[in-house]
């Protein structure tokens, strides 16, 4: 059974995720800097730092992989508004296909966020009742 400062800690290690809504990269270096400071305390303690951890770097990627996808769409609008300057037309042309997939991938960040947003939170609470909580669709980079 774990102590509640221990469960408060592990809290701390899942909830530092936000920092990175105030700085670049601060959901994968604040969790990581908390997992580290405390690991060697308790065995609870390392493997929610290592849960918050992987869960944060696997976000991270699925959402770079998910930027790629605006590549196709950006390119072909610029191309498209190439091919209208002989034309001298003077607004900035968006076709409807691009702009599907430029709001369709939006969407999909924005979704993503208010899961990762609630997952954190859950991961948190669960944690400082004293349970570890596996995060969903996590790739175990520290194992």
């Amino acid at each position: 059974m774990n102590n509640k400062n221990t469960n408060n800690n592990a809290f701390l290690i899942h909830i530092s995720a936000f920092a990175g809504y105030f700085f670049p990269l601060g959901g994968i270096i604040a969790p990581l800097i908390f997992w580290q400071v405390k690991k060697d305390e308790n065995e609870f303690l390392d493997a929610n730092g290592k849960e918050a951890v992987n869960f944060n770097l696997s976000f991270i990627l699925y959402i770079f992989i998910l930027g790629l996808t605006f590549i196709p769409f950006f390119i072909r609008s610029i191309f498209n508004n190439i091919n209208n300057l002989d034309h001298m037309r003077d607004d900035f042309y968006f076709d409807l296909t691009s702009m599907f997939g430029f709001m369709g991938g939006i969407s999909l960040i924005g979704i993503l966020g208010v899961i990762r947003f609630a997952l954190i939170i859950l991961a948190a609470v669960k944690a400082n009742n004293g349970e570890l909580y596996k995060y969903p669709l996590t790739i175990k980079f520290i194992k």
